[in-house]
């Protein structure tokens, strides 16, 4: 972000995270204090204009005299620098940076006595500690004969992925696939490794909002087109998506295109057999460079049929598939991949070389026999994806009726509509009362969705039970979106 640039109101709220929901003070105070450390943690550059008072206090749900006292306070520290017709400037001694996150790791690790709705993480099956306590050392004894380092990852691994997506019915073969510590990093290093700042870049509106961190984090031009139009509910999941690419590629020439076609998160919809072939059409007779995500692809509810991946219609040159074991099986289970040309994988692993030269091999030792075992893995998974979709829907349907969702194809969380409500000023007034919850500008890259809540169902532990009364008051309080 360059220091002249103005930060918009509802990006401001979103890495606002936890600024008043405990602590002594009043409002004004506790949001001075929250601004300043902004600042000085380089999470908002120094130098950038603060939105207005009328749009702050919008997105954050508190009245236009909470925002002018605060910055009152931080103006009379010497923290804010107010011209006529400019606005307010946030000053501090904190280094100039670039973008940051918008607060999505914030989902981790919360503290004590806050309902954390902020992340769709699944508890471990116990399919893990199964595997875990079947392994012994003649498992690990020839990789002893070794070093350790294996940055493209065991060959075991290797093998046993790309014979799943030869199943699938994508050609692969090892030296196709490199073992990232979970999808994250498997993003950060197509992104970092494929895209150059000022780059062009085409996501889906909305997307995962990780994908977006990492690439505005490159510098990369992000350009959304609709996840889906006017056939919502159809089962056509993207069906203005290709056409819109389609008259734009040829102006624009966009660096990669960036798809989950088979579990989009947030949505949880599934693109259908038709509209990937319109996607692969249009990107192959433009040449397009796609990263097919498929991290959710695991979380597929009972029933539904994983299609073979969209880059099973594309040149292996011009693909790249992410993948991971993390949300079918646990967390803490820091294991991804991805799978590309050889010259690709060649480049990111060179790349990935430079901060982390493999995964642990017992870990990749762990997730050959879970792979092996796959079946039963993925059946109980969504076994417990469909009885928890099923309370929680009928939760909502009993509690808030005037809420709109359409039930996903797969996921664990619910895309959830508040009809002419802010979803931002919803998800800061639940904040302070508690509750941490995602608004649908975090999955946008043009901060769409207003009046959207990303509201996870599968967690075993019932908070959407407990977080809905306030979530419920919060929106009533909220005022229309803008």
């Amino acid at each position: 972000m360059d220091g002249m640039d103005r930060i918009p109101a509802t990006r401001l709220s979103r890495l606002l995270t936890g600024w008043a929901a405990d602590g002594p003070g009043p409002l004004p105070q506790l949001l001075a204090d929250a601004l300043r450390e902004l600042a000085e943690r380089g999470d908002v550059a120094p130098g950038s204009t603060l939105p207005s008072q009328r749009e702050l206090a919008a997105a954050l749900g508190v009245s236009r005299s909470t925002v002018t006292s605060a910055y009152g306070l931080l103006e009379a520290q010497g923290r804010l620098e107010s011209r006529h017709g400019s606005g307010s400037r946030l000053r501090a001694s904190g280094p100039v940076g670039g973008p940051v996150g918008e607060g999505r790791l914030a989902s981790f690790g919360t503290r004590e006595g806050v309902v954390d709705l902020s992340s769709g993480a699944l508890e471990g099956l116990p399919t893990v500690a199964d595997a875990l306590d079947s392994l012994s050392g003649r498992d690990l004894a020839a990789a002893l004969d070794g070093d350790g380092y294996l940055p493209y990852g065991l060959p075991q691994l290797r093998e046993l992925l790309a014979e799943q997506y030869r199943a699938a019915g994508l050609p692969t073969s090892p030296d196709q696939i490199l073992v990232t510590a979970g999808s994250q990093q498997a993003l950060w290093l197509v992104t970092q490794g494929l895209v150059e700042p000022g780059d062009t870049v085409v996501v889906e509106d909305p997307t995962y909002r990780g994908a977006l961190e990492a690439l505005r984090a490159r510098g990369a031009r992000l350009l959304p087109l609709p996840a889906y139009g006017p056939g919502a509910g159809t089962g056509d999941a993207h069906g203005h998506g290709p056409a819109a690419l389609a008259r734009l590629a040829g102006r624009l020439r966009p660096r990669l295109v960036y798809l989950q076609p088979t579990v989009h998160n947030p949505t949880g919809r599934a693109m259908s057999g038709r509209t990937r072939q319109d996607w692969a059409a249009v990107l192959a007779e433009h040449g397009l460079y796609t990263v097919e995500d498929d991290a959710y692809a695991e979380l597929l509810l009972p029933g539904a049929v994983a299609p073979p991946p969209l880059a099973a219609q594309l040149p292996d040159s011009r693909t790249a598939t992410i993948g991971t074991l993390s949300k079918l099986y646990w967390g803490g289970l820091r294991l991804g991949w991805i799978r590309a040309s050889r010259t690709v994988i060649h480049r990111l692993a060179e790349l990935r070389k430079s901060v982390d030269l493999s995964c642990p091999v017992v870990e990749q030792l762990l997730a050959v026999r879970l792979l092996r075992s796959l079946p039963e893995a993925r059946a109980r998974r969504r076994a417990q994806l469909r009885e928890r979709l099923d309370a929680a829907e009928r939760l909502l349907t009993e509690q808030a009726p005037h809420w709109r969702w359409e039930r996903p194809a797969g996921g664990s969380a619910l895309w959830v509509e508040l009809p002419g409500t802010d979803a931002g000023a919803t998800a800061q007034l639940a904040r302070r009362a508690g509750v941490l919850v995602v608004p649908g500008p975090a999955f946008s890259a043009v901060d769409g969705f207003r009046s959207h809540l990303r509201l996870p169902f599968a967690d075993r532990h019932d908070r959407l039970t407990t977080a809905l009364p306030v979530l419920l008051r919060s929106a009533e309080r909220a005022g229309p979106a803008r």
